[in-house]
């Protein structure tokens, strides 16, 4: 079982997606990570244990060597990869409450910003860290984020923005929602963002990258 999980560990961390994967080279021809995750639940680990002791902290070492620049993001898409290929066997479980989420964390690149790079890898790393993520897309305007926050109360939300033109959307967007929902909880990122910035438009919190979102995340539940 030990084996599995480790194993199964090493392929979101380096990217090894499926068996039909050639990347990475010394993992050709071997089992990825969507084989390797429906080999571990018919074996009878339980979907938790999947997802805590393997997806989790191999979501964690990734995005550790992405903060230290170990790594970079064509590296860290393909961990995002593997890592989706290993949740699309957990899907039922969360959908039937076997599997417990951190919470629902609402992502999305603000009104008049069409980039979602930052964005996609954002969220995909959130999900693999345990929470449920509704990616509501680019341009978004506050009126999605409050639809959203209607569906699901207590909701996190995230903002991302890549033009300093755009950036400026972000305080009256986190007004709009707090108009409604006072007690929302914000953090935003984007490169021409910065700490200052984000306390400035009343942000919660500042993302540097996506594992700096996860541990701010993790903090607030904690």
């Amino acid at each position: 079982m030990n084996d599995i999980i480790s194993k199964l560990g090493e392929c979101v961390e380096f990217g090894k997606i499926n068996l039909a994967s050639p990347y990475p080279p010394a993992m050709k021809g071997l089992p990825g990570a969507d084989e390797l995750t429906r080999e571990a639940l018919e074996s009878g680990l339980s979907p938790q244990s999947v997802l805590n002791d393997a997806l989790i902290p191999a979501m964690n070492r990734v995005g550790n060597k992405f903060t230290e620049g170990k790594i970079f993001v064509p590296q860290m898409l393909l961990s995002a990869k593997a890592m989706n290929s290993a949740m699309k066997h957990l899907k039922p479980y969360f959908q039937n409450g076997e599997i417990k989420r951190k919470g629902v964390f609402v992502i999305g690149t603000v009104m008049g910003d069409l980039h979602d790079i930052g964005k996609n890898l954002t969220g995909m790393m959130v999900e693999g860290s345990g929470w449920e993520v509704i990616d509501l897309g680019t341009d978004v305007p506050a009126e999605k984020y409050i639809q959203a926050l209607d569906e699901h109360p207590g909701a996190v939300c995230g903002m991302s923005a890549l033009l300093t033109t755009t950036m400026s959307n972000m305080q009256p967007m986190i007004a709009t929602i707090r108009a409604k929902y006072p007690e929302t909880k914000v953090v935003v990122g984007g490169a021409p963002l910065n700490a200052e910035f984000a306390q400035k438009i009343g942000a919660d919190a500042y993302a540097r990258d996506p594992q700096d979102n996860i541990n701010w995340l993790d903090s607030i539940v904690a």
